[in-house]
This record gives structure tokens, sequence and C-alpha cells, in this order.
């Protein structure tokens, strides 16, 4: 349990630390890079920068993580393994109907006290994996446009010297593109789902145990 519990807080760690100093380094190179080109550069202690640096990315990395937007796409909500046991209730007669959060709740209940610790390795990593890989895209996104719209309005502005920005612009145009592309991320989730299901399928008779028992608790609480 204590490994599991260790895991579980370094993949949170870099759900954090990863995307947010990812934004942190696409930042602080924007703004060098526009400052260059608008010649006025940045002259500040290296101290002074390297602070602004860790907190900007702490910063950042926690409100992408508080968000929680990538738990709203259709890749993230899509079969998952909650979603089988509310299928898997309806089909036995004489249980009763299980609410969505109710299902989670059942099947963290499932994964943290019947699923082997092996088993929860994998979920965390390709979790983590999916998350990071999102927001890595969605900032990619955000910057690659940035950096373009400054590449074209500074030599409008009299600041013709944007070669930096441009090069910049690509560049991350390109993690953009191949992140899109190949998608793994959105893969690998849902293989990562399909495995959960299929552990809760091969242990149907567990499964079905612990559904009766959620059914005769439900009944015993009623008035």
């Amino acid at each position: 349990m204590g490994s599991t519990t260790s895991s579980f807080s370094t993949y949170e760690t870099a759900r954090i630390l990863v995307p947010g100093y990812y934004f942190a380094v696409l930042t602080l190179m924007l703004v060098n890079l526009t400052a260059l080109t608008v010649q006025w550069p940045i002259v500040v202690p290296d101290i002074f920068m390297i602070f602004v640096f860790v907190v900007l990315g702490y910063i950042a990395g926690l409100t992408l993580y508080a968000k929680e937007s990538t738990k709203r796409r259709k890749a993230f909500q899509e079969n998952q393994p909650s979603s089988y046991l509310k299928t898997k209730a309806r089909a036995i007669p004489d249980l009763p109907v299980m609410e969505e959060d109710e299902a989670k709740q059942l099947y963290f209940y499932i994964l943290n006290n019947h699923i082997p610790s092996i088993f929860h390795e994998k979920i965390f990593f390709f979790g983590t994996i999916y998350h990071i890989m999102i927001q890595i895209r969605r900032t990619s996104l955000w910057f690659s446009l940035l950096g373009t719209i400054l590449a074209m309005a500074l030599p409008l502005a009299g600041y013709p010297d944007s070669a930096g920005l441009l090069s910049f612009s690509a560049a991350v145009w390109l993690i953009y593109l191949f992140n899109v592309t190949f998608n793994k991320a959105d893969r690998k989730m849902q293989e990562n789902y399909k495995d959960q299901i299929y552990w809760l399928e091969m242990n149907n008779d567990l499964v079905e145990t612990i559904l009766r028992k959620r059914s005769q608790n439900l009944s015993s609480q009623r008035p």
C-alpha cells in the first residue's frame, strides 16, 4: 500500500511540474525573443531569472492541474471502467440503478482494495502521460499562435528582425503537430481503460458480489 501511495504521489507531482515548467520555458523564451526583436534587452540578475522561472513553473503547473480540463475530453470520458459497472448493475435483476458518481466511487473502491498493486502502476503511468501530453499540446498551441502573431505584428510596428520569433513559433508548431498527428495520449488512455475493464470482466464473481453488497447496504440504510 505504501508503494502504491508513493507511486501515486510521484505521478501526480509529474502532472504538476512537467506542464508547469514547459509553460515557464516557453514563456521566458517568448519574452526574451520579443525583447530582442524590439531591441529592449532584459537585464536582470541571473538569480532573479531563476526565481521567476521556479515560481512561474510551479504556479502554472498548479493552475493547469487544478483546471482539470483534460478530464473533460472525449478520450477521457468515453469507456471508463465506471461505465462498465453501471452497465453491469443494470444487467443484474433487483439491483438499484447506479449513478455515475456512485459508479466511480465503487470503481475506486475496487481499484484500491482488489486490483493488484502492479496494475496500479500502469494505470497511474498512462493516466499521467495522457494528462501531460494533452497539457503540452494545448500549451504549444497557445504559444505557437502567440509567437506567430508577434512575428507578424512586430515588423509592421517597425521591428523587422523577427527571425527569432519565427523560429520559435515554427518549433512550437512542430511540437503541437507531432502531438496531434500521432495522438498517442488518447489511444493509450483508451487502452488503459480497456485493460481495466478486462480485469473486471475476468473477475466477474467479485464484481457481482460487490454490486450485491452495495445493494444490501443501500437496503439496510432505508428507514
